[in-house]
């Protein structure tokens, strides 16, 4: 398939997907329980990056293609193209990863002074002013003339360079006039889709190409940066809040109050850094699954594409997709809350477990008697009763709900797969096993998840992360590793560390649950047949 049509039916279909983004999130929260801070973000189509004082990447969102999976190491800056990532290391060389169908990741030698992701193509400046592009050129946004540049933009199938002289040059698909760029003097350019907007040196943003959604349209007054998305536009006023115009069907243009040092426009979601280091974002977030209440909780449990969480009062509280009526918390006190892929479970305070939501397979039918803990999965349920023994119902067509004999300290349930942790530290794990997700490594752990479709994380009493399945999903990231945030045993709880966590903690709690593939993938397969 031609790569412009090949192309042109991915936007297509990005416009359908869900959009991974985090919204109104203190994104490096690890980075923060290390006293480390944000100090440059980027965001992509479908997720984002921070920059963190010690150099360190730190990425979040939709990590289908590993765009989100930063190395370890130090790096001077970093570019969020549409699904991969692209980072400057202190010596200058661009270190790229993520998809890279086009070539887009194969980052060249050399050093440089700056990079910048696009969709398909990278460019990067070279200490010299050249910019040198690698990966799509079906359209020559990788044919970079020559001369110098102080700053580079790449956008979706065009690029864009600041000359020294402060006049704008652009190259590559024009259907919309994007790289016509205007005469005069500029201190900053951004090429976003379809469009290119411009800072000009007494603060006014000028815009060109595409204005479909009025993305082109920038506000009168005097501005400090700009940034252009997809179908929407943001700027940094002087003061240090945030004007967007453009597109808004998801919020993306909707920016928080107060003062930001930076910002950036993404796919359909927009992201700000605080001068306090704190990233917040908003936009695009289909399910709605990381809209937190407001308030206190004492727990939390993230499942498919709704979240649930028990307030000190012991009420549960849940928001998100309410397709199955997952959300539609009952009354009354619990003493803990699961959430799965379309049913809750939460465990009363007399040991009973009652279940809401989907029930197309029985897994929201809990059994009567007495549990101390319990865990929703895809489309089962498990739950720990008092004597240790591991009770599970629903689907059982790859057997996650045959429990094995014995005493269990804790059980997870994940998308077709059960583990459970024996008294003696030791993990076992039953159920679907094709990527060896159910193939526990031996040794003690302090706690386990399940939540992914193929792959299992556990937490050493080293408070090291160990994940065995998929070994694309078991690749535990370096900081992860080195912090060793605990992990849930109990189907997505993150257990509150150091005393009250904000609620915005979700998110890292899908991670470390190692929920984020089973979302992506259980979400897109047809409900199993009973029969």
């Amino acid at each position: 398939m031609p790569n412009r049509i090949r192309r042109s039916a991915g936007l297509a279909l990005a416009a359908l997907l869900a959009i991974v983004a985090i919204i109104a999130l203190d994104v490096p929260l690890a980075a923060t329980q290390r006293g480390e801070r944000t100090v440059a973000i980027t965001v992509g189509d479908r997720h984002a990056c921070a920059l963190l004082d010690s150099g360190a990447v730190m990425c979040w969102g939709d990590n289908i293609d590993g765009g989100a999976d930063a190395p370890a190491g130090s790096f001077s800056a970093v570019s969020a193209g549409s699904d991969y990532t692209c980072g400057l290391r202190l010596s200058g060389a661009v270190e790229c990863w993520g998809d890279n169908y086009e070539g887009q990741a194969d980052a060249p030698g050399g050093s440089f002074s700056a990079v910048s992701a696009g969709a398909g193509h990278t460019c990067g400046l070279h200490l010299s002013g050249a910019v040198e592009c690698w990966g799509d050129n079906y359209e020559g946004q990788a044919d970079a003339p020559g001369g110098s540049f102080s700053a580079v933009s790449a956008g979706w199938y065009h690029t864009c360079g600041l000359r020294i002289g402060g006049a704008i040059e652009c190259w590559g698909d024009n259907r919309f006039g994007q790289a016509d760029a205007p005469g005069g003097s500029f201190s900053a350019v951004s090429a976003g889709w379809y469009h290119t907007c411009g800072l000009r040196i007494g603060g006014a943003i000028e815009c060109w190409g595409d204005n479909g959604s009025g993305q082109a349209d920038a506000l009168g007054g005097s501005f400090s940066a700009v940034s252009a998305g997809v179908l929407h536009t943001c700027g940094l006023r002087a003061s240090g809040a945030v004007e967007c115009w453009g597109a808004n069907e998801y919020g993306q243009t909707d920016a928080l109050g107060g003062s930001f040092s930076a910002i950036s426009a993404g796919g359909r979601h927009t992201c700000g850094l605080r001068a306090s280091g704190a990233v917040e974002c908003w936009g695009a977030n289909d399910g709605r699954w990381a809209d937190a209440l407001g308030g206190s909780f004492s727990a939390i449990s993230a499942g498919g594409w709704h979240a649930c969480g028990l307030r000190p009062n012991r009420q549960v509280e849940c928001w998100g997709d309410n397709s199955y009526g997952q959300t539609d918390a009952p009354a009354g006190s619990f003493g803990a809350v699961s959430a799965g892929r379309g049913h809750t479970c939460g465990l009363r305070p007399s040991g009973a477990v009652e279940c809401w939501g989907d029930n197309g397979s029985g897994q929201a039918d809990a059994p009567a008697g007495s549990f101390s803990a319990v865990s929703a999965g895809a489309f089962h349920t498990c739950g720990l009763r008092a004597s240790g023994a591991v009770e599970c119902w629903g689907y059982n067509r790859s057997g996650q709900a045959d429990a094995p004999a014995g005493s269990f300290s804790a059980v997870s349930a994940g998308a077709f797969h059960t583990c459970g942790l024996r008294a003696s530290g030791a993990v076992e794990c039953w159920g679907f096993n094709r990527f060896g997700q159910a193939n526990a490594p031996v040794g003690s752990f302090s706690a386990v998840s399940a939540g992914g479709w193929d792959h299992t994380c556990g937490l050493r009493p080293s408070r090291q992360v160990e994940c065995w399945g998929n070994s694309n999903a078991s690749d535990v990231p370096a900081w992860l590793r080195r912090v060793g945030i605990p992990i849930t045993g109990t189907g997505g709880l993150l257990p509150r560390v150091g005393g009250a966590l904000p609620v915005k903690v979700i998110t890292l709690a899908l991670l470390c649950a190692s929920m984020v593939l089973w979302m992506l993938w259980v979400s897109m397969q047809r409900r199993p047949d009973r029969g």
